[in-house]
């Protein structure tokens, strides 16, 4: 098995880099790629510590819970087109954040709702956004915002696996959905 790769910070603009969790990376990275001005969107492995003495996290220590890393995905955009702020948005309306270390019926602590932020301005604008988003729910936004301290690129058969596997029933039960609410939301957003 193929594993992942560490993404430095320092090898990214940090102006131009989001990584976000919010439940299954398949879901999120097929969101978020549909976004103008987002340039690519990476899923991996973020927020928890590398096994074994630094080895990068596979999928199946992720989903054992014992690594501590959420099921992320590393957002590279142009903020000349989509700021931090409306990607923020698109992420706190298009999965629950409310819901403790579940989406749906993923659960355990891999998918919970989580910003890492990349600097201090990204601080303040989750935490102002969240506090913003929390109008539009009954229950309370748990969605946690850390620094940002490492991610781990997810093996290349969880890559554009909504664009590779369409027709597969997770895909058009759990993502479809996602995506219609995407395009209803948000539409002047959608690339072309």
């Amino acid at each position: 098995m193929e594993t992942a790769r560490p993404t430095s910070p320092k090898t990214q603009s940090l102006a131009d880099v989001a990584t976000l969790a919010g439940g299954c990376f398949w879901c999120t990275e097929a969101i978020f790629q549909r976004l103008k001005g987002v340039l690519t969107v990476t899923p991996g492995y973020s927020g928890g510590n590398p096994p074994d003495g630094g080895q990068n996290p596979t999928y199946e220590q992720v989903c054992s819970g014992n690594t501590g890393h959420a099921e992320a995905i590393q957002i590279k955009f142009d903020p000349k087109v989509i700021s931090f702020e409306k990607l923020l948005e698109v992420f706190f309306k298009l999965h629950d954040p409310t819901t403790l270390n579940r989406q749906g019926n993923d659960i355990g602590t891999q998918y919970r709702s989580s910003i890492f932020y990349h600097s201090e301005e990204q601080k303040k604008s989750a935490e102002k956004l969240k506090s913003k988003m929390q109008k539009l729910y009954r229950d309370k936004i748990i969605t946690e915002i850390v620094p940002y301290k490492n991610f781990f690129e997810a093996e290349n058969y969880h890559k554009n696996y909504y664009e590779n596997y369409k027709s597969q029933p997770y895909c058009q039960l759990v993502i479809d959905p996602k995506i219609t609410k995407l395009y209803k939301l948000f539409p002047e957003k959608i690339k072309n």
